[in-house]
């Protein structure tokens, strides 16, 4: 395995747009390691397509589905538009309305121009309002917010840092009120501390940061004249779950001899949960939260399942291993098999344990969207957030009970442990040659293909079986990358966000970006990764046979290649690219009432700040992509929630520029001058009091 030490340093350029910054504290240099990737899994395109036409390529594409999983055969996603043609227009300029006819439903609003502004830049006619900020107090005896006397016990009950994933939730019998529930991803320690130096910190400071990650829950209320969106303090509802709160460990890896640590030898029993970055809903009223880029938090490790999993062999940049054995793996080598899994959390109840679910597998998870089949059993979608890591999916195998009775939430309560763990093989439809890297279309107009899901490991009441030759099903569940790596799943380019559309049944993937890609002895460009040096990202629409969420078999294509409209290596579903605003490295994606994606960026490479972009899925306006808003200096635009009349945002990492601190901030939101730079989540209305985009 080779080495992990960073090839580049922390300071340097960072090969994505990101700051290195970002880098250095939200993933741990993640970019300037090798790539922990290392099989030498073949995408089926490559085996198959060189001398094969259209049809023939699609029989063989239906011979590996029926040999890999014994499923059916793959059906293709159908032909589409060729690609439209690039019209210029004036650098910076935000697209004109489609002469067409107006925008989709849900879209009819001026799109924001790129930008560069410290602020929240919206669109004309709507306004905004921070609805909480990092350290606002949100549970009973917890102090106001003071940067110079930050403690562990204060942040226990403020709001955390780095809001991530966001999901608004109803609350019966409070008029005008819902529940927030916000994942804390991770903390920049030197904008949280004065004089904070990365070489020594102190107890007070590494208890300070275990008390920001985790999860938060707030109530909040609506004016409904203006449309403004304000934090309920110390309602009874609100909780903070920490590096510290108890877990319990659910599904078929709980009380796996590879989860017992010195600490708890039931391995049953985890204290905290770190990095959740994106999150999902559930139709029975809990949310989901995916534990993404944990290993960062672990020191010295030497085994190779470690370093598959990207985690370091020398010390942290927190240096968290000096106050707690648990994260030095040569002192406790199983704690770090306790993190990189799906946690579940019941908002309504304050006082219930969140649980880790190993059914759904243990890796790098941006998050876990959940859909239900038609006999009612649920389906969670997963990408592993990695370069060349793949995407995955759960099928339950119990069925949801309807209704509020306490045997019922008990009953869906169980849903995530029991079902079948697969990963994704996609092949393509066009012959190798036509797939060169550029990013050009192949002869077909269209970079689509089909695919199978390939089964892993079933969990049961009585037991889980592996489905991969050589592994036990615990070693499935607790080392999930290397069973995908050994039934030659595809190695995608860092699949992240996953969302089922709620009216079309299309599974949509956000693929960020992938530098790595065709460079050196990485694998090279295919149709469903389809540029080398892969710096913007795309999506992928993904098409489940018959429209059934426990097929193991779909269709696929690309339904956004990200970057420059005028760049030749782009497209939006067909539509005309002088219509649509520039977009790069999508993220985090998101449904509105009419049936619009909604995507969030991280680390746009095109000269301006990240943002939230609406795109049309269906129709004549189909791939029209506009630009909702951009964030400050050094954010990212994180947990998008769009509804009727209000707009949701999580502004995560501002300022967060190289060489910024607390003494030398980089940007000055969200308070301006003076005041401490911090992560907020932010509001977004239509001035006039109507429903968003229409």
């Amino acid at each position: 395995m080779r080495d992990l030490l960073p090839l580049i340093g922390p300071t340097g350029s960072h090969p994505g747009g990101r700051s290195a910054m970002t880098c250095r504290y939200r993933c741990g240099d993640a970019c300037f390691h090798a790539v922990p990737n290392t099989s030498t899994n073949e995408y089926a395109g490559d085996v198959i397509a060189g001398a094969l036409g259209r049809r023939s390529m699609m029989r063989a594409a239906a011979a590996v589905t029926v040999a890999a999983a014994a499923g059916t055969a793959v059906v293709g996603a159908g032909a589409a538009p060729a690609a439209a043609r690039t019209a210029e227009r004036a650098p910076g300029a935000a697209p004109e309305s489609f002469t067409g006819g107006r925008a989709a439903r849900g879209l009819r609003f001026t799109p924001v121009a790129p930008n560069t502004a410290d602020a929240v830049t919206v669109p004309e006619g709507y306004g905004q309002n921070v609805v909480i900020r990092w350290g606002e107090p949100i549970l009973r005896g917890a102090p106001a917010f003071d940067p110079d006397r930050q403690t562990a016990a204060a942040q226990a009950g403020q709001f955390g840092y780095n809001n991530d994933f966001l999901a608004l939730l109803p609350l019966p019998g409070e008029r005008g009120r819902q529940l927030l529930v916000a994942n804390h991803e991770y903390t920049d320690e030197i904008l949280m501390f004065k004089g904070y130096d990365p070489a020594a910190p102190t107890r007070e400071q590494v208890e300070v940061a275990w008390a920001a990650h985790g999860l938060g829950v707030v109530v909040v209320e609506e004016d409904r004249r203006s449309g403004r969106l304000t934090a309920v303090p110390r309602h009874r509802l609100n909780r903070r779950v920490t590096a510290t709160t108890e877990f319990e460990v659910t599904g078929p890896a709980a009380g796996s001899a590879l989860l017992r640590t010195s600490a708890d030898p039931t391995g049953r029993k985890v204290l905290g949960t770190l990095n959740n970055c994106a999150g999902g809903e559930t139709p029975w009223g809990t949310t989901l939260h995916g534990e993404e880029n944990f290993n960062q938090y672990f020191a010295n490790a030497s085994r190779t399942t470690d370093a598959r999993y990207g985690i370091g062999t020398g010390a942290t940049e927190r240096k968290w291993e000096r106050f707690d054995q648990r994260f030095d793996v040569a002192r406790e080598p199983n704690e770090v098999h306790r993190f990189g899994y799906i946690v579940e959390l019941d908002p309504y109840d304050p006082g219930s344990k969140p649980r880790k679910r190993t059914a759904l597998g243990r890796f790098k998870h941006e998050g876990a969207t959940i859909r239900l089949t038609d006999d009612g059993r649920p389906v969670a979608y997963s990408g592993d957030d990695e370069r060349f890591d793949y995407l995955y999916k759960f099928v339950g195998s119990k069925r949801m009970r309807h209704g509020s009775s306490r045997a019922a939430r008990e009953h869906n309560l169980t849903l995530l442990d029991e079902g079948t763990l697969y990963v994704a093989r996609l092949t393509g439809d066009s012959p190798a040659i036509e797939i060169d890297g550029t990013g050009r279309l192949p002869a077909d107009g269209e970079f689509d293909g089909g695919g199978t899901w390939i089964p892993l490991a079933t969990a049961t009441a009585k037991g889980a079986v592996s489905h991969v030759e050589g592994m036990t099903a615990e070693e499935v569940y607790v080392f999930t990358r290397l069973a995908g790596d050994k039934v030659g799943a595809t190695k995608m380019d860092r699949p992240e966000d996953v969302q089922p559309s709620p009216r079309t049944g299309k599974v949509y993937v956000a693929l960020t970006n992938n530098t790595n890609r065709g460079v050196g002895s990485n694998a090279k460009a295919d149709e469903a990764n389809p540029r080398n040096a892969n710096k913007h990202g795309h999506i992928l629409e993904l098409t489940e046979r018959r429209n059934r969420a426990d097929a193991t078999s779909f269709g696929w294509s690309l339904f956004l290649v990200a970057g420059d409209p005028k760049d030749p290596a782009t497209y939006f579903a067909g539509f005309p690219k002088d219509r649509v605003s520039q977009i790069s490295c999508p993220d985090n994606v998101a449904f509105d009432p009419h049936g619009n994606l909604w995507i969030s960026t991280d680390g746009a490479q095109l000269g301006s700040h990240d943002g939230l972009f609406g795109v049309a899925t269906t129709g004549g306006r189909r791939g029209e992509l506009k630009q909702f808003l951009t964030v400050p200096k050094g954010a990212e635009t994180c947990g998008p929630i769009v509804q009727d009349r209000r707009v949701l945002v999580a502004v995560q990492h501002p300022g967060e520029i190289t060489g910024a601190t607390v003494e030398n901030p980089a940007s000055t939101w969200p308070d301006g001058p003076g005041r401490i730079v911090r992560p907020a989540v932010v509001a977004v209305w239509r001035k006039d009091g109507g429903d968003i985009g229409v």
